[in-house]
């Protein structure tokens, strides 16, 4: 079993593990009668987001590099043979994604060529089914396989009208121009995105393979620039070492990677220097020169560069020739990748769950306080009567009927403040709303099809971002009225009432309005130097700019799933101590004139909340003890969690 492989299991084995903690925890908390709808939502949600964590890995090259063979290397070795195609040439000729949906049978969907002629982006298209062509793919047979995923390199021959239509032909690009057959005809892509659905042990797991066409696709599909590449928590950026950095290298790693957290360069075909006529010392100068030079051009330590042989190393693999495997130094590309994706996820991951999990304990354990606070507190008055006449447990019925006058009064005022917030939370909406943003979206698009110019398409765009992140301030300044109204109320009730409650929990919309920032800069990466658009720039310009729409929608959409999870969470410990308050002063009114009513019956009752706060204190330390066993599964690193 390879290294990353026993890591994506072990990362797996801990996610599995944190849900039957946070499961565990459920179940406890709903028989304990301490959970509620908004908490239940919660943890639903916590984890649906373990379940549905991905982790993708970009393979990045121009072709001829090796990048298919390296995926085959890595990942599929263990069918004895090649899965991928992997030939002299083009191979994968559009954006292709490995990844496995229980929803859908074992498959391969593709996209037709012909959908880049719509105003839609391929994140849109994903949604909808009809427009795919679907194969089945037999996973028991590897000829069958590798003869299905052979489609992902089809291409057909169109007129150059045609191709500028789908934004695939430059007049201005000379090599574009010699492309051109005697027959006047232009070679594209078949097809424009490929979803590869394969039950492989790892993408069961989570894992996304993202296999990308040749350099000159970074450029012309939206997809890649500004989803697939951006968001990968890892990618190969692969060179040949014979060749090493060339112009159109450099310009998609410094435009489209760029030197970071995950982004590592592969220089592959090392073989091609393995020379019988030189001395093991002098190819292992040779290799380090060649990885020298690519570290100084792209910036990046030399660390960040892995010589390997992907063709040997898939040999080695398959053959089971350990010294060959070592040789092709394949396992030190797949031993780094390990330690630098899964800990870097699982960090995150982490934080986000420890964060969420305290929030959601902090208030479990509020509610069983202000419990066992108010059973005590009926203890006490139940002793303070032992010998006392009924004239003063007349004053006491007395004294918690205008306790409870004074709640019910406070719950008249606070729906008041109800019809406050339902108002605030329309006008986050308002500008939150995803009709506003396909305003804005449509305003932009017509802005662009009067302009020609460099000019016109810049200022529409700009409006478009300016007018989104407008529209995320405003949002943003209505949920902190929010937050300091519930503030207040919070205050007011534990001051008046006794209730135990904590500063509301915080939100806000900046990390939006940082993605928003991010897909602009993307953009103005792409086409901030544009002067004069050509017919080619004028339709690519557009493509790119569904795409950025649909990013933009995206985003929107998960801030009003944030937004509304948040507006349900802000009044749940309110309503919860509000509830309880109730049913306790409810039971003290009860208590009391039961007393009042047959004064022998003081001494069970007595026994009878002593009873209750004993069970009380045992369900402390039972939440206390299932809090700690959840915060230790979500603490353990997968060395451990192994062990145990």
């Amino acid at each position: 079993m390879s290294h990353l492989i026993q890591k994506f299991e072990e990362y797996s084995g801990w996610r599995a593990s944190v849900v039957e903690a946070l499961t565990r925890y459920q179940d406890w908390i709903s028989a304990a009668g301490l959970s509620d709808a908004a908490c239940e939502q919660r943890l639903v949600q916590l984890k649906a987001r373990l379940a549905d964590d991905k982790l993708s890995i970009a393979f990045v090259a121009e072709f001829s590099r090796g990048k298919s063979e390296l995926i085959n290397a890595i990942f599929f070795a263990d069918y004895g043979q090649r899965i991928l195609p992997s030939s002299a040439g083009r191979t994968t000729m559009c954006p292709t994604e490995l990844l496995y949906d229980e929803t859908f049978p074992p498959c391969i969907r593709l996209l037709p060529i012909e959908t880049r002629a719509e105003a839609m982006s391929t994140s849109d298209l994903k949604e909808q089914r009809q427009v795919w062509t679907v194969l089945p793919l037999d996973v028991q047979s590897g000829e069958g396989m590798l003869e299905a995923f052979r489609q992902v390199s089809l291409s057909k021959r169109v007129s150059i009208d045609e191709a500028k239509r789908y934004g695939l032909y430059d007049e201005n690009d000379p090599e574009q121009q010699q492309a051109v057959g005697a027959d006047g005809m232009v070679e594209i892509s078949q097809w424009r995105h490929a979803i590869i659905n394969f039950p492989h042990p790892l993408l069961k797991q989570g894992l996304v393979i993202i296999d990308t066409p040749g350099l000159n696709a970074i450029g012309t599909e939206p997809e890649l620039t500004l989803n697939l590449i951006p968001n990968a928590h890892a990618v190969l950026f692969i060179l040949a070492a014979d060749t090493g950095v060339t112009r159109s290298d450099i310009d998609v790693w410094r435009n489209h990677i760029g030197n970071g957290d995950g982004r590592l360069a592969v220089l592959n075909k090392i073989d091609s220097m393995w020379d019988e006529l030189r001395s093991p010392e002098e190819i292992e100068q040779q290799i380090a020169r060649q990885v020298t030079s690519v570290a100084q051009i792209l910036d990046v330590p030399e660390q960040q560069v892995f010589p390997v042989s992907a063709q040997k190393g898939l040999v080695g693999k398959i053959n089971r020739d350990a010294p060959l495997l070592a040789k092709s130094r394949l396992l030190k590309l797949e031993q780094a990748l390990s330690q630098e994706l899964l800990p870097a996820r699982q960090s995150i991951i982490r934080s986000q769950l420890s964060s969420e999990v305290r929030e959601l304990t902090a208030a479990r354990q509020t509610m069983l306080a202000s419990r066992t606070r108010n059973v005590v507190e009926q203890l006490i008055e139940l002793k303070s009567l032992r010998g006392k006449n009924q004239n003063v447990i007349a004053h006491m019925m007395k004294r918690i009927d205008v306790e409870k006058r004074e709640f019910d009064a406070s719950l008249v005022k606070l729906q008041g403040t109800r019809s406050v917030f339902a108002k605030l939370s329309a006008d986050v909406y308002a500008s939150l709303g995803i009709g506003v943003l396909k305003q804005e979206v449509r305003k932009a698009a017509e802005a662009m099809e009067k302009s020609m110019f460099s000019a016109g398409f810049r200022d529409a765009v700009k409006g478009f971002f300016n007018a989104s992140r407008d529209n995320l301030w405003q949002s943003g300044h209505k949920i902190d009225e929010v937050a300091e109204m519930m503030t207040v109320m919070y205050r007011k009730f534990s001051a008046e009432h006794g209730l135990v409650l904590t500063t509301p929990m915080p939100f806000s919309l900046k990390k939006y309005r940082d993605e928003l920032n991010h897909i602009e800069a993307i953009y103005h990466k792409q086409f901030g130097a544009t002067a004069l658009l050509s017919t080619h720039q004028a339709v690519l310009m557009r493509k790119f700019f569904e795409s950025i729409a649909t990013r933009v929608k995206h985003c929107f959409l998960q801030a009003n799933r944030d937004v509304e999870a948040w507006f349900k969470v802000v009044m749940a410990p309110l309503d919860a101590q509000i509830r309880e308050h109730k049913l306790q002063l409810k039971q003290r009114q009860k208590s009391v004139e039961r007393i009042f009513e047959a004064t022998d019956s003081l001494e069970e009752k007595i026994a009878s909340f002593e009873q209750m706060q004993a069970e009380l204190d045992a369900q402390m330390r039972a939440l206390y003890s299932l809090e700690a066993e959840l915060m230790t599964a979500i603490a353990a690193d997968q060395p451990s969690l192994k062990a145990a």
